[in-house]
């Protein structure tokens, strides 16, 4: 683990934990409120690549927690520094209720898809954000489909069962 990048960031914020999961991977979990300003940090120390921006629906604890994966581009043609091997995961929770959180397409552009996806998987808000329009999903849905609480027999039921039985030609 890179713990000059750790010192940093535990100095510059509080209420961060930092944990290393293996050589190359970081973990940091924040609060809501910190996100932006830790990934503007994080941009600013090299970490320059979105790689994936994800949702995990935790029913149980209700909340969801958005996941940021972010690396280094390579800098040399040759091989990668030790310091670009590193991959960051950036977590934080926010609500099931009224589940909203700051987009962060002015840091990282390339969270506009991501953003969209989720929005319309997990039913996420992201404020700010000025295209939340439907990336996969061709019909509205009462929940969105990636919430734990989706009932898939339900939904298959009202919808594929009222389509009538296509029996063979030769009966």
């Amino acid at each position: 683990m890179n713990k000059s990048l750790k010192e940093k960031l535990e100095s510059t914020f509080k209420d961060i934990q930092i944990a290393a999961i293996e050589n190359n991977r970081m973990v940091v979990t924040a609060e809501k409120q910190s996100m932006s300003a830790i990934l503007m940090s994080l941009k600013e120390a090299g970490f320059d690549h979105l790689s994936l921006l994800s949702a995990v629906d935790w029913i149980e604890d209700n909340c969801f927690e958005l996941c940021f994966i972010l690396t280094c581009y390579m800098q040399s043609d040759d091989e990668y520094l030790d310091s670009q091997r590193l991959h960051l995961i950036l977590k934080t929770k926010i609500p099931r209720e009224k589940s909203q959180f700051e987009t962060i397409t002015g840091i990282f552009p390339s969270a506009e898809p991501y953003e969209r996806e989720i929005h319309e998987l997990f039913g996420i808000k992201f404020e700010g954000h000025k295209r939340l329009t439907p990336l996969l999903l061709e019909r509205d849905y009462e929940i969105p489909p990636f919430r734990k609480d989706f009932d898939t027999r339900k939904y298959v039921q009202d919808v594929f069962d009222k389509i009538p039985f296509v029996q063979d030609k030769d009966k």
